[in-house]
């Protein structure tokens, strides 16, 4: 037998109420309305639009970001130049100390100082296979500057205001520390015709 109270039955078309889950959304959604504003909400969304439009100024740790052994160096057998002297082609847009002179090779810093993660670029034409290289051009800091084969080449210099083809920034920051060593020049890729 089945109950015919009133009190007891529930009618199918009524409303249950909100639940659980609606009633934590209605007050978290009212009182992030209490608390913010319509012109806070765009100030917000203006930083964050013009935040992501500057991106691109920021300088590349091209380098590093190089997978091995996919860098774009010339074919071993082709002869190179003198890697001491600033007329060498990958220095085309080189401006510091070369740190082949500094204890270094034309791509790896001195003993006892670090590459700088941010560099500028170049593309240097290398006369004796006459392609273009993509050259980046690496600060190594940490030591006291090394004072000897300065070059100071400007193929390719754009202003300051343009970093990541300017020579002119000192690169040494950071944990590396801010003293400048010298300047490396590592090929990362060869130019497509």
């Amino acid at each position: 037998m089945t109950s015919t109270d009133p009190k007891n039955k529930r009618n199918a078309l009524q409303p249950l109420g909100p639940s659980r889950l609606d009633r934590f959304f209605t007050s978290r959604a009212r009182q992030l309305a209490r608390h913010t504003s319509r012109r806070g909400f765009l100030s917000r969304l203006g930083m964050l639009v013009i935040g992501a439009g500057s991106l691109p100024l920021l300088p590349i740790a091209r380098a590093a970001a190089a997978p091995p052994g996919a860098n774009g160096e010339p074919d071993p057998a082709t002869p190179q130049g003198d890697i001491y002297d600033c007329n060498y082609w990958r220095y085309c847009s080189i401006d510091g100390f070369i740190s082949s002179c500094c204890g270094g090779t034309a791509s790896s810093c001195p003993p006892g100082t670090e590459m700088s993660p941010v560099s500028w670029i170049g593309t240097c034409l290398n006369p004796v296979d006459n392609k273009h290289y993509i050259v980046s051009y690496n600060d190594c800091c940490g030591k006291t500057t090394c004072q000897r084969c300065f070059c100071h080449r400007n193929e390719g210099d754009k202003p300051v205001y343009y970093p990541s083809k300017s020579n002119d920034i000192d690169w040494c920051m950071g944990e590396i520390g801010v003293v400048y060593n010298s300047t490396v020049s590592i090929v990362i890729g060869v130019q497509e015709s």
